[in-house]
């Protein structure tokens, strides 16, 4: 069999440059396909099977997302980055359709793993792509582009599931051409996309001791985001909102995080950023807990909680993997992307499994009853450690850079990497008696 060429040009220069739209607008198609899927399956998996069965389906995509984010580095070595995507790419397309042609709790958690593999794989070989261009000017830049890309589509993925119903193949099929359609200006783009280089790895115990407030925080995180993205949709079902009122529910958890992200961020960098930690924490259980108690599921006021909650609870992993790095050494931070991955996405499989069961003991009220009560827990937790050490000066912190809640590992590197760089500068510029110590003295790492 021929061999296919690599590409031979000119890498991705910035962000506005005419060889990164095809990027942007394939990653674009790829969150409306991953959007839609995910709600639609939701709906199906919330009429067809109970609770805990149906969080068992929803955890199998985030298993194999956490799968294919390890496996796709080695495979991209093996064959390269062109065969890897498009190999991905078709069999997600393919996997989609399967899900509604047989409707089996076994088939459906095994094709959620596959599911959860390919997307992985896809984002690991596409955000590797668009780092690849990234100069220390340009990856913030790069990086709020790609946010706005990603909730923009997982957003859009929700208005389009009132065109069509669950029940019927349309839905599933829309979803393999937008993954189908996502491939073409990726693979026909003149940027070439170097293989992940996939960097030493740092313990998950080293990285405990140096911040236990920021690793459990990122565990919290994923349990929340698997149970939102995951669950989310048969929580609205079970509920009694309709078609438009589930696109509704979702549309305000993806539209909260986009508009809170930045703000709480920008905040967090300006003061100790546990404290921001612990307020977004606590309004999120608190705001979780107003929309359980509204009279009217599904009304503004009910989606206006909806909304907040999501800004708040979707925030915690930026919040959390920023005030990590803040005590990590520049040299460590990189390397620590994979022991955050994998705490992550423990918690992004259990996620679903805890919600599931909530749904079955307690109805549907467990679903902001568990979320309230867990980080309600962290939000104490945060508290006391602000009492285990002090606070770094504002000036000590690095700055805050949003990762989407989809980001796979080398979007978590590529955040490091920019911590790391503000890091350095900061070094650079200030005087010997001003520089901050990043990495924590032995007595802090209790």
């Amino acid at each position: 069999m021929p061999s296919i060429p690599e590409p031979v040009t000119t890498s991705l220069a910035s962000p506005t440059s005419g060889s990164a739209w095809p990027l942007f607008v394939g990653l674009g198609l790829l969150m409306l396909g991953n959007g839609l899927q995910a709600s639609l399956l939701g709906l199906r998996a919330g009429e067809a099977f109970s609770g805990a069965i149906s969080g068992v389906v929803m955890a199998g995509f985030f298993a194999g997302f956490f799968v294919g984010s390890v496996w796709t580095v080695g495979a991209v070595r093996r064959v390269g980055h062109i065969r890897v995507f498009a190999a991905l790419a078709s069999l997600a397309s393919i996997t989609v359709l399967v899900h509604g042609l047989f409707i089996d709790p076994a088939l459906w958690a095994g094709l959620r793993f596959i599911t959860g593999v390919c997307f992985a794989g896809i984002f690991v070989v596409a955000e590797s792509w668009l780092n690849s261009g990234a100069t220390n000017e340009t990856r913030g830049r790069l990086l709020s582009i790609y946010m706005m890309v990603s909730f923009a589509g997982m957003g859009g993925g929700q208005a389009l599931l009132p065109v069509a119903q669950p029940e019927e193949i349309d839905l599933f099929i829309l979803v393999s051409v937008l993954i189908s359609f996502s491939v073409v200006p990726l693979l026909l783009s003149a940027t070439p996309a170097p293989t992940p280089s996939g960097p030493q790895a740092v313990a998950l115990g080293a990285v405990y001791r140096a911040s236990p407030l920021g690793m459990v925080g990122v565990f919290v995180a994923g349990v929340t985001n698997g149970a939102l993205f995951g669950m989310g949709a048969i929580y609205a079902n079970a509920v009694g909102l309709d078609l438009t009122g589930v696109s509704a529910f979702m549309g305000a958890l993806i539209a909260g995080a986009a508009l809170l992200q930045w703000p709480l961020g920008k905040l967090s960098d300006l003061v100790d950023r546990r404290t921001v930690i612990a307020l977004t924490t606590f309004a999120a259980a608190a705001l979780a807990g107003a929309a359980n108690s509204v009279d009217e599921v599904g009304g503004w006021l009910h989606l206006a909680f909806v909304a907040a909650f999501g800004g708040c609870a979707l925030s915690l992993h930026s919040l959390c993997l920023a005030y990590t790095n803040d005590h990590l050494a520049p040299t460590e931070m990189v390397g620590a992307s994979g022991a955050l991955v994998l705490v992550l996405g423990a918690g992004s499989v259990i996620g679903p499994l805890a919600i599931g069961a909530a749904l079955d003991i307690i109805g549907a009220s467990g679903f902001f009853h568990l979320l309230a009560a867990l980080l309600a827990a962290f939000g104490g937790y945060t508290l006391f450690r602000m009492t285990r050490r002090e606070a770094l000066p504002a000036e000590a912190q690095g700055a805050y850079v949003a990762i989407p809640t989809t980001g796979s590992s080398v979007m978590i590197e590529a955040v490091e990497e920019t911590h790391a760089e503000q890091v350095e500068i900061d070094r650079t510029d200030s005087p010997p008696s001003e520089t901050p110590n990043i990495s924590p003295k032995p007595a802090d790492r209790r």
